[in-house]
């Protein structure tokens, strides 16, 4: 095969990667393409469409990492073998659960995600032949329950000289997911334990303590986040906050209110605090916000991190910082577990950030971050008259209150059936307060352009002010 019928289109919100990974994707389940066939080399496919080398290469390795296909070594890249999943109709069977493709939006304002047109991957990928190079047995052996020693000593690193994080590489536990991460500590403490969540939250939250058989309670929040008196009334022993930059409201919690929650867990044999710190790299005015973690003198604070939003969510790299009798147990009642995160992921992660690739990254995406933040904000002040805009000047999402007589439902109706999609506060709630929820939405803003902003914005004015 020489070529594919494909035209890359420039407008689309998905990356020029997505969009060629999306259609041979497609093409290979569909049967089009067929098992054995080979695909363009990356030179020529680039000419036929007009796009960067790197963009092509980028797809032909997910697709790689995925199994739909094969490269071959001085050969080239191949379908891959995948009889009794690619029907001879092209169909794929219910069975499977093949997710259904999602409903298309011009705009998308999602959380989830981060730039597509940035990610590092030359450095990334030279990284990656250093480390396979090396022929390092370590590769192939199962590893550490808690990680790589390399990356977990990267890590405290970094924490330290990042949040102020104290902590020996001992203490840290990578695993392939904030999920995963919380199953651990589920199983690391007692039984009996009672789980406070916050009210609203990221919502995988109180779905995976409750199919876990968990007792998790809302804990309900005000213009400081989380409130001491409101831990104290609903009676629990575990707290799960985003103090920093709390999710979705964007506010920070207080250095007072902080020292408050320290206090309430010191006070009791089993108490502890969950700090997720999920995108904290990302701060754009005054100074960066220490860690509760930081500040904790009795061990009771569970730090946890991720790279998701710093490189990207499919990565699947997460860790938590445990305290010291913490660790003690994990090291006494769950040596038998393997670390699920690939080890050759974890060492080139490692030698990624030893290198001062992650550091220069991280700066680099700050300042475009910023730049995105600072656009988004001044054409909600111009384009949307009664639009006011919540939470701190940080992370990788804002959340607006539309007073234009419009509920939440409405707001998301109308933004979609002209293109663009947004999310309602609600969604984030355990348990939702009682009356009639507000006009807020949640404006993500890592995965649009900066050149898309102006009209994804003037495309919620159509929907939400309609003369």
């Amino acid at each position: 095969m020489s070529e594919i019928p494909l035209m890359l289109d420039r407008t689309d919100v998905r990356s020029l990667t997505e969009q060629v990974y999306d259609f041979l994707k497609t093409e290979i389940l569909s049967g089009n393409l067929a098992s054995n066939d080979k695909l363009p080399s990356k030179r020529m496919l680039a000419q036929s469409l007009k796009c960067s080398i790197t963009t092509i290469q980028a797809a032909y390795n997910q697709l790689v990492d995925e199994g739909y296909l094969i490269a071959k070594e001085k050969s080239g890249y191949y379908v891959a073998e995948l009889s009794g999943i690619v029907t001879l109709g092209g169909s794929v069977p219910d069975s499977l659960g093949v997710d259904k493709p999602r409903e298309q939006y011009r705009y998308d304002f999602s959380y989830h995600g981060v730039d597509f047109d940035h990610f590092p991957f030359q450095h990334w990928r030279r990284v990656m032949r250093e480390v396979v190079d090396e022929r390092d047995r370590d590769l192939l052996r199962l590893g550490d329950p808690k990680g790589d020693a390399g990356l977990r000593t990267s890590i405290a690193h970094y924490l330290h000289q990042s949040r102020g994080v104290q902590c020996e590489p001992s203490q840290i536990v990578v695993s392939a997911g904030t999920e995963y991460l919380l199953q651990l500590l589920i199983q690391l403490l007692d039984a009996k334990t009672s789980y406070g969540i916050e009210n609203p939250g990221y919502e995988k939250l109180s779905q995976l303590f409750r199919s876990s058989r968990i007792d998790c309670r809302p804990l309900a929040l005000d213009e400081q986040g989380l409130r001491v008196e409101e831990v104290e009334c609903q009676n629990v022993d575990v707290v799960c906050i985003t103090p920093s930059h709390q999710f979705p409201t964007g506010c920070i919690m207080s250095v007072a209110r902080r020292l408050q929650l320290l206090i309430w867990a010191a006070e009791r044999p089993g108490r502890y605090i969950i700090e997720d710190d999920y995108d904290s790299e990302f701060r754009y005015s005054g100074k960066p916000i220490p860690s509760l973690q930081g500040m904790d003198q009795k061990g009771r604070v569970i730090y946890i991190g991720a790279f998701s939003k710093s490189l990207s969510p499919a990565l699947r790299i997460s860790y938590m910082v445990l305290p010291k009798q913490l660790c003690k147990v994990f090291d006494e009642t769950m040596y038998f577990l393997n670390c699920p995160v690939p080890m050759i992921e974890q060492k080139v992660l490692a030698l990624f950030m030893q290198r001062g690739h992650f550091e220069r990254h991280l700066n680099r995406m700050r300042n475009l971050y910023k730049q995105k933040r600072e656009v988004l904000v001044n054409e909600i002040s111009k384009q949307l008259p009664t639009a006011h805009i919540q939470g701190s000047a940080a992370g990788l999402h804002l959340t607006i209150q539309v007073e234009n007589g419009m509920d939440e439902d409405v707001l998301e109706t109308s933004a979609r059936q002209h293109g663009v999609n947004v999310y309602g506060l609600s969604r984030y709630y355990s348990q939702l307060p009682q009356g009639k929820m507000d006009g807020r939405v949640l404006l993500g803003f890592a995965t649009i352009r900066i050149e898309e902003i102006a009209d994804a914005v003037a495309l919620l004015r159509a929907a939400w002010y309609a003369s």
